[in-house]
């Protein structure tokens, strides 16, 4: 069934899909170091937020099983503005980590539950045609509510924080945030179109049936457990360093950091840096569609590893200059969008064949379980290593993706390459 004036409900639908993502993977980080959380413990806690979509193959057919997509963008957009509007609420309580994280958990598991319903929703209410014509404005406007998120209500949280104190300009920023998301909700539960349900409902016995196929299959594809291995260990280095740079940018000098204000973590990781990152994932899609994967698989994992020697620059240096800092982040940043361009193409040769949509959502789950497992080991191993240390780790973690990549480079995913 064809969508009523998608334009009125794409950019809005998108723009709730990436929100509450950012939120919960690079918001919830800045929000702890500013209220002084362990890097330890911000890494652990934090490092649990990927299990939603870790188990999203599990708990997506359930989603379209039970009642309607529309139904699922409404409910997870309400209770994604009341989840992420109460974290600043939870503050003057004296346990409000607990609370905190409980809270931050909840909308990770809503937001991976709207992914399902938002892009399922995209396909019911779209023909072929139109889902081609609007995937760049569907990208586009992901790309803006993550820059909205981790640049716009960064920098608006540095600059409350100078007039009020840490808490009270956290919990208007988490207040605006869940007024957003509530916003969206109330107004999708009016704009959406309904749609017809691309497929008939499952019994049970078909609905477990047809998981155990999907899993099977995926088994039995070629080289498996090198293709595993390869997911999992592709970004072992940037699943570090994304949990450890934001707290490193704001950490003390006594501590190792450059002690940079929230503001201007806001301006260079969520406006620079997301530039920088959205360039090198176009570039690395032109390059792939030009001289093929195979040729570029070595290049794209060295461009994703060695730019993170620059943050060991920047530690080692105690270099705090704002346009310094902003260039390796841009490098860093342009780097991993050219990096992951190879990964996500290797997904897609990966999920080729039956099942192409569940076999490409158990990839996303092992890309998950990838980001998820080092995350939460990276605050213990920076806290014993120091800053400089830890950045040349992550550097030097670029060689066991390298060592499987000549391996994947053999296998018939990248053989059958025109």
């Amino acid at each position: 069934m064809k969508a009523n004036k998608p334009a009125l409900w794409i950019p809005t639908l998108y723009l709730a899909e990436g929100i509450p993502y950012t939120a919960v993977m690079i918001l919830s980080l800045i929000f702890y170091k500013v209220e002084g959380v362990s890097n330890t413990d911000i890494a652990l806690y934090t490092g649990w937020f990927y299990l939603p979509w870790l188990i999203k193959p599990l708990w997506s057919p359930v989603v379209e099983m039970l009642r309607t997509s529309k139904f699922w963008i409404v409910v997870c957009q309400l209770l994604l503005g009341a989840a992420l509007g109460s974290v600043g609420l939870a503050l003057p309580f004296s346990n409000w980590l607990t609370y905190t994280i409980i809270l931050f958990w909840l909308a990770a598991f809503m937001s991976a539950t709207h992914d399902i319903a938002a892009d399922g929703f995209y396909i019911e209410a779209l023909d072929d045609k139109q889902q081609a014509a609007w995937v760049g404005v569907r990208s586009t406007f992901y790309k803006i509510a993550m820059m909205l998120c981790q640049g716009g209500l960064v920098i608006l949280a540095g600059i409350l924080e100078q007039k009020y104190n840490v808490n009270t300009a956290w919990t208007i920023t988490f207040g605006i945030l869940g007024a957003m998301m509530a916003l969206f909700g109330i107004y999708h539960a009016f704009i959406l179109p309904r749609t017809q349900k691309a497929s008939e409902q499952k019994s049970r016995t078909d609905f477990l049936g047809s998981i155990v196929k999907q899993i099977k299959t995926f088994a039995q594809k070629d080289d498996i457990l090198l293709v595993l291995g390869f997911l999992l260990i592709y970004r072992l280095g940037e699943a570090q360093l994304s949990k450890m740079a934001l707290p490193f940018l704001m950490d003390s000098p006594e501590n190792g950091g450059l002690n940079l204000s929230t503001e201007a973590v806001g301006t260079i990781s969520g406006t620079f840096g997301l530039i920088a990152m959205t360039a090198g994932g176009i570039l690395g899609g032109i390059a792939i569609a030009a001289k093929g994967l195979k040729k570029w698989l070595i290049p794209m994992i060295l461009c994703l590893n060695i730019p993170d020697i620059l943050y060991a620059v920047l530690a080692a240096t105690q270099c705090a200059d704002f346009w310094a800092v902003a260039a390796t982040t841009c490098v860093e940043q342009f780097g991993y969008g050219f990096g992951f361009a190879a990964y996500s193409v290797f997904m897609l040769r990966v999920s080729k064949g039956g099942y192409s949509t569940s076999h490409y959502a158990i990839c996303t789950a092992f890309m998950a379980a990838g980001m998820m497992l080092p995350g939460m080991a990276s605050g213990w191993l920076q806290s014993q290593m120091g800053y400089t240390m830890f950045f040349v780790w992550v550097t030097v973690c670029a060689i066991p993706s390298v060592i499987l990549a000549l391996y994947a480079k053999r296998t018939r995913y990248l053989t059958d390459e025109r």
